[in-house]
């Protein structure tokens, strides 16, 4: 007997949690922070298991919404294992780190916007956690092969599948030894032919599917539509005189967007223009890319050439090295953390540029409710940044051919290896729209039904 309770990730997309009980131990699958406003306070609640009842950790890749609770729940108790693959154990120190960072930095000034106004603030003004709670998650870290199995409990086994989705991505297959059922946990699924990582792996028989809807009501542009949208965009905005603000995941996406700016430069369909890697995050995150090829595709890893570097492209690592960019005659390419506006040195860029009418803040990843890329793409034609209202003048575009996540599509593509339908299938990681549509879609063409659970809700095996 096991049972699954959904702490996060539920009719929204990010905070993803899961609490796998299975023959009185604990196991939490994902441990991530959510992102979107209206559930930022859920990130200070205690969370609603002691820590210290937790047995283990399963993280299925190092993006925050998914990785970014782990020094709440150490510093609150956990003292377990924590068991991800050696790229994803990687990256997640580097955005724990930054994130703490931005953190204490972002708690810092708004102490001191709150002096400057002559206002008290109505609850202390903390980090969520520091750099040094951060680091205390590293020594609870422990390895997984890619790939592999291992035995996690005397009648638990837990394999380990390419989810495709960013470097070190997983798929968790758990399967109890007892009754030869299996439970598994996408994480967030990736695609199929991708420029960078192996397609994600297809599995023939699943009982219990906790699955990702995040682009459950949509298909992604075609490659070729998406390149062609970029390379537009830059040569318009180049001509106008302005800059490309490039709001950019620092793990997969900046890799993936740098990619597409070899090729197109190769392909000469983009001016030559300096390129700016304004993410210390990034940058270290591309070096465990190079460190890692045996996670990329073949294709990729066959290429005597960096498929990331490029004489035009300066990393920016100090803030000083950040600053200078504005000073830069002519049009430049700007990419920069975070993707969806909520921290980082895009936040200072935007400012420079969003009321530049020449300018283009261009967005390559997914925009969840709340958060400051959202309501810039969805039209608004003023919004807050570091407390002061801006005129959005700049060109928006929107761009969803560089998603890591799934389509409606390829979704239907990963389930077509089943022999059969899976006896109870969760949908996570979805706004309404998607997740509803999702639904109706894998009933109608892959007879699957699906639950869409609430937060806090707990499923029992039969």
């Amino acid at each position: 007997m096991f049972s699954i309770t959904f702490y996060g990730a539920t009719k929204n997309v990010t905070g993803s949690r899961h609490l796998l009980n299975f023959e009185g131990k604990n196991f939490l699958i994902d441990c991530g922070i959510y992102q979107e406003r209206e559930y930022l306070s859920r990130n200070w609640e205690k969370f609603p298991v002691e820590p210290a009842r937790i047995d283990a950790i399963f993280i299925t890749h190092a993006h925050l919404d998914h990785c970014g609770f782990l020094p709440c729940l150490v510093r609150d108790g956990f003292n377990g294992p924590i068991y991800a693959t050696a790229p994803t154990i990687e990256i997640a120190k580097i955005a724990l780190l930054d994130a703490a960072k931005l953190y204490e930095e972002d708690a810092e000034k708004k102490i001191r916007r709150h002096q400057l106004k002559g206002k008290k603030p109505e609850h202390p003004v903390v980090p969520l956690y520091t750099v040094d709670e951060a680091y205390n998650v590293f020594d609870h870290f422990q390895t997984i092969p890619s790939n592999d199995s291992i035995e996690i409990s005397r009648d638990l086994v837990l394999k380990c599948h390419n989810a495709g989705h960013i470097l070190g991505s997983a798929i968790f297959e758990f399967l109890d030894k007892k009754t030869e059922k299996n439970i598994v946990f996408t994480g967030d699924l990736g695609r199929p032919n991708r420029p960078l990582l192996p397609e994600p792996k297809r599995l023939e028989k699943i009982d219990y599917l906790v699955i990702e809807s995040t682009y459950g009501d949509r298909i992604h542009e075609q490659d070729y539509l998406c390149y062609e949208t970029v390379a537009q965009t830059i040569s318009q905005t180049a001509k106008n005189g302005g800059n490309i603000v490039v709001p950019s995941f620092a793990i997969e996406r900046t890799q993936e967007f740098l990619y597409c700016l070899k090729k197109l430069l190769q392909q000469d369909r983009i001016p030559h223009l300096l390129t700016f890697i304004d993410s210390p995050m990034a940058i270290k995150v591309t070096e465990v890319f190079k460190k890692y090829p045996e996670f990329l595709r073949e294709s990729v890893r066959t290429i005597e050439e960096n498929p990331f570097e490029m004489s035009l492209v300066h990393p920016t690592e100090t803030v000083e090295q950040s600053k200078s960019i504005n000073h830069v005659k002519g049009s430049v390419i700007i990419i920069a953390g975070s993707g969806m506006c909520t921290g980082g040195r895009i936040k200072h860029h935007l400012i420079t540029n969003i009321s530049r009418l020449e300018s283009t803040i261009m967005f390559i990843g997914y925009q969840a409710q709340g958060t400051l890329g959202r309501e810039i793409v969805s039209g608004k034609k003023q919004v807050r940044i570091l407390g002061e209202q801006r005129q959005v003048k700049a060109n928006v575009v929107q761009i969803n051919g560089f998603s890591s996540h799934a389509d409606q599509n390829e979704i239907l593509w990963w389930l077509s290896s089943l022999e059969k339908p899976p006896e109870n299938t969760f949908l996570i990681h979805g706004e309404d729209n998607a997740i509803e549509t999702l639904k109706k879609i894998l009933f109608e063409q892959k007879s699957i039904e699906a639950v869409i659970p609430e937060y806090q809700m707990t499923v029992r095996s039969e």
